[in-house]
């Protein structure tokens, strides 16, 4: 496969949306699905470009990764696999014995087994789409962690993805031309 990289060059055409979704479907089984994660990535990342390792989502911090997984888990709701899911589960904890007899605490627990396991499949998911974005030069993953930083994972170390230059300056540019303009309210000061 011919590994077409984000890097500057003269006499390439000008790198806009369409290059990126071009740069995407060559470096990328599932585009799509590596686009929305490169769009959650720039939404939460700091001005400087990078995101994680940790996100603050309803007054607590999770990882970077978890909260991708749980961004994406509405793709994951397909009434009829959620509901062969949801008989696998309660067969399997029927036959194991773990299935209380209260029908509401059973469908709680299947309930909770359900997102475990979509969030362990999703958490795949997204390290394939962020090393899909990495091998085209869009993103740069690190790992932080308790002591050090390091490209390799381990040791209590979270991933960070910090978005390229180029990457960074194209989405949010995008993000700014989207946004409503605006307006300033009577006794506020605009600093630039």
């Amino acid at each position: 496969m011919l590994q077409t990289r984000l890097i500057a060059d003269p006499d390439s055409r000008p790198f806009d949306m369409p290059r990126l979704v071009e740069l995407l479907s060559q470096n990328s089984s599932r585009p799509r699905y590596a686009y929305m994660v490169l769009d959650l990535i720039a939404k939460i990342a700091n001005p400087d470009g990078s995101a994680g390792p940790l996100v603050v989502h309803d007054g607590k911090a999770i990882s970077i990764r978890d909260w991708l997984c749980d961004a994406l888990v509405p793709m994951a709701n397909s009434y009829p696999r959620r509901m062969a899911l949801a008989a696998r589960v309660r067969e399997e904890m029927k036959r194991a014995g773990g299935l209380p007899a209260d029908p509401a605490q059973a469908d709680q627990d299947i309930e909770s087994e359900i997102r475990a396991r979509i969030r362990a499949s999703g958490k795949t998911n997204v390290s394939r789409a962020v090393s899909d974005l990495v091998r085209a030069g869009i993103l740069h993953r690190h790992y932080q962690g308790y002591r050090v930083d390091h490209h390799n994972r381990g040791a209590q170390r979270q991933a960070v993805y910090t978005l390229s230059p180029t990457a960074r300056k194209l989405l949010l540019t995008d993000r700014a031309r989207s946004a409503p303009p605006q307006t300033p309210r009577q006794g506020s000061l605009a600093f630039g």
